[in-house]
């Protein structure tokens, strides 16, 4: 067996794949860094994540190969990062990449001066020259040629380069202070703007490949929303609902969603949501729960249930430890093949469900040709009412069949080889996964997800502490936190725990919140941060908050983070955090924070709002205002229960027994009689009314005004 490298005492799933891989590669530190100085060597970073396709292509062709591991291991300081644990890292060097060539992705390849600044770097490299791109043994011996005899010309560069990021990270955003830009007529010329991106046969936005962009069909659910009632944006108003609806819908029935086990793909590849490129990650099932929650409020579509309640399901039974915590991740390979775990052909499906296949066959689209790569992805072509009509089925009894054949289909699937699980845990992903079960519990009202969200909660603000502070690690494995967290992390640590106050009426998780934006605003800001420390050469940022603390000095330059892509960004999530604490804890300095943040992003997010949808939906409450709901009396938890059931996006709420004044909302607030609900602007209150209904029409009758 071949002897384990530097990465043997890892705890990352990716990098210990790599510990025996005949390259020399050392996990970042001062070891490998210290050693590329002393022996005046280049480095070769090499990025990317367990469940990465192109990742486990280049290992099989290069990284197992001995004569490809020599040229290495003579010429460079080769480093493995798994940019899960190293996004901080990972969004430097993209940046580089993309700066070179005008593309990224992963495996993420890059070349380094023996300081860690880059002057060259790729992706995916073929072991053989193909396709215009250079083979791995090429790109290596060209750039240690390069880096012995044409050294000033690798140093120069390498500073050019590193200068660039540093003006790209310095200068941000310009604050134009557009006086129109808090207006309705603003987000109506954002609205336009993404619908002209739109998918209108088959949802989503733009060209392949496809992924879900829930923040952007979130905004346009809230638009919509709010102009449900509005004569005057009547046709804007069903554009945007009925392109987020498609959206949502076309990705339920395709591909992209496991339709015998639950839970979404990372992305589609083509217009249809077919084919999925086949990793399942913990994030991107969080933010898809979350918005499908939305429509199941607006629409009460019991199939968007069904699918939140399926998802959740996947989640707990193939990505959570026992202990509450939710692993990162499951690959696309398995027995070194993408998709196969999850693909079928007509023969087993014909083996295994009897008199039933005819019509789950029929129903999935499986045929013997398949309908991909000779295989069959499971999607649902066609609405169970149509299909049930044109095969003359009852579409109860064919709901019965489908109900029958998947719970089959998923016992056999599971005598497979599964996919790689991910098992590190990553701090902001289970946020973003507690606040999913927060909000699947307002939804449905299924108590287990309740119960889910606060064991997990404990979890993180006990396990990723440092020494039970406001101080958090980003990543956990095997009783090991480790990394100090990033600012995703402490910003969506604090959303899901505004959002479990919510559900529960708590408070001491909004304390909790509390004190951890706190903590962010002395750590992260750039004002602050700056004057903190004198190391700092990067000329302030303003008003937005850097990736990463300013105690951690393992990185070249400090980035401030503002497109929500993948996952929203960190400054998006903080900036409505901010203006949600500065009610419940009367705060105006935090809302002046959070104005500034969106201030910074103004014109990008009328003008590219499918980049900046978390952004938007903030836009959007700044614009049209949050409601404060207060409950106060005996029966608080049956009211808090029927009123977070609703679609009331724009809101804190707050509900006790009876008022306390160390809360501004609850201060002088009492109940004569039953129950009562406050629903409050700027801690200016209506009287007080004793149902549901009263308060919606409340709302409606304050949103007209």
């Amino acid at each position: 067996m071949q002897k384990a490298n530097h990465l043997i005492n890892e705890t990352s799933p990716y990098l210990l794949q790599h510990a025996y891989n005949p390259v020399d590669w050392y996990p970042w530190g001062d070891t490998a860094l210290n050693k590329a100085k002393a022996e005046n060597k280049p480095i070769l970073i090499s990025i990317g994540y367990a469940a990465c396709h192109w990742c486990h292509v280049m290992e099989r062709e290069s990284f197992e190969d001995n004569t490809t591991a020599q040229l290495m291991n003579s010429n460079f300081i080769n480093i493995k990062i798994d940019r899960e644990e190293r996004p901080d890292l990972d969004h430097i060097y993209m940046d580089a990449v993309q700066a070179i060539t005008g593309s990224g992705g992963w495996p993420l390849n890059v070349f380094l001066t023996p300081e860690a600044k880059p002057f060259y770097g790729g992706t995916y490299f073929p072991p053989n020259r193909a396709h215009n791109r250079p083979s791995w043994q090429e790109v290596l011996t060209g750039v240690t040629e390069a880096f012995v005899n044409r050294r000033n010309e690798i140093d120069k560069q390498a500073e050019n380069l590193t200068a660039h990021l540093l003006k790209s990270y310095s200068t941000g955003q310009t604050n134009t202070e557009d006086d129109n830009f808090f207006t309705p007529a603003r987000i109506e010329e954002a609205v336009e703007n993404i619908l002209k991106m739109a998918d209108r046969e088959w949802g989503g936005f733009g060209r392949p490949p496809k992924f879900p962009q829930t923040s952007a069909i979130r905004f346009l659910l809230r638009y919509a929303h709010l102009h449900h009632n509005n004569e005057n944006s009547t046709k804007s108003r069903k554009e945007a609902f009925d392109q987020a609806i498609l959206s949502l819908d076309k990705m339920i029935s395709g591909g992209i969603y496991d339709q015998i086990g639950g839970g979404f793909a990372r992305y589609a590849t083509d217009s249809e949501w077919l084919v999925p490129h086949f990793e399942k990650m913990l994030y991107d099932n969080a933010l898809l729960i979350m918005v499908i929650c939305e429509a199941y409020q607006l629409t009460k579509n019991e199939k968007y249930k069904e699918v939140i309640d399926e998802t959740i399901t996947f989640v707990t039974r193939e990505l959570m430890h026992p202990d509450g915590v939710f692993y990162a991740a499951l690959d696309a390979d398995s027995e070194g093949e993408e998709g196969r775990y999850y693909v079928w052909s007509k023969q087993e499906a014909d083996e295994i469900l009897g008199e039933l296949a005819p019509v789950i066959r029929n129903y999935y689209d499986i045929t013997g040709a398949g309908n991909w790569e000779h295989s069959n992805i499971l999607w649902v072509r066609k609405k169970a009412q149509q299909f049930a009509y044109e095969n003359n089925i009852d579409v109860n009894k064919l709901e019965e069949i489908v109900k029958k054949g998947k719970a089959i289909m998923l016992a056999q699937r599971q005598n497979r080889h599964r996919p790689l699980t991910d098992d590190k845990a990553i701090l902001g992903w289970n946020a973003l996964m507690n606040a999913a079960c927060s909000t699947a519990y307002a939804a449905t009202g299924n108590e287990v997800y309740k119960e889910l969200a606060e064991t997990n909660m404990q979890f993180l603000l006990s396990r990723f502490s440092k020494s039970n502070s406001s101080e958090f690690f980003h990543t956990w494995k095997n009783g090991i936190a480790r990394i100090p967290a990033f600012l995703d992390d402490y910003a969506f640590l604090i959303k899901a725990l505004i959002q479990l106050h919510d559900i529960t009426a708590d408070k001491k998780w909004l304390m909790k919140a509390k004190e951890i934006t706190t903590y962010v605003i002395d750590n992260f800001s750039s004002k602050r941060t700056a004057a903190a420390d004198s190391s700092i050469k990067q000329e302030s940022d303003g008003d937005l908050f850097y990736y990463t603390p300013y105690y951690q000095h393992d990185v070249i330059v400090r980035k401030t983070e503002i497109y929500d892509g993948a996952v929203p960004s960190g400054n998006s999530v903080m900036a409505e955090n901010l203006l949600l604490l500065s009610i419940y804890f009367d705060v105006p300095a935090w809302k002046q924070m959070s104005t500034a943040l969106v201030r910074k992003v103004e014109q990008t997010i009328v003008h590219y709002p499918s980049s900046f949808g978390y952004w938007a939906c903030l836009w959007v409450e700044m614009v049209y205002g949050t409601n404060e709901i207060v409950i106060i009396g005996k029966e608080y938890k049956n009211m808090l229960s029927s009123v977070i059931k609703e679609h009331i996006p724009n809101k804190v709420i707050m509900a006790s027994h009876t008022g306390e004044d160390s809360y501004p909302l609850l201060a002088g607030k009492h109940s004569d009689s039953g129950t009562s609900v406050f629903l409050c602007s700027n801690y200016t209150c209506h009287s007080p009314v004793f149902s549901l209904q009263e308060l919606i029409s409340l709302i409606n009758k304050a949103k007209k005004g």
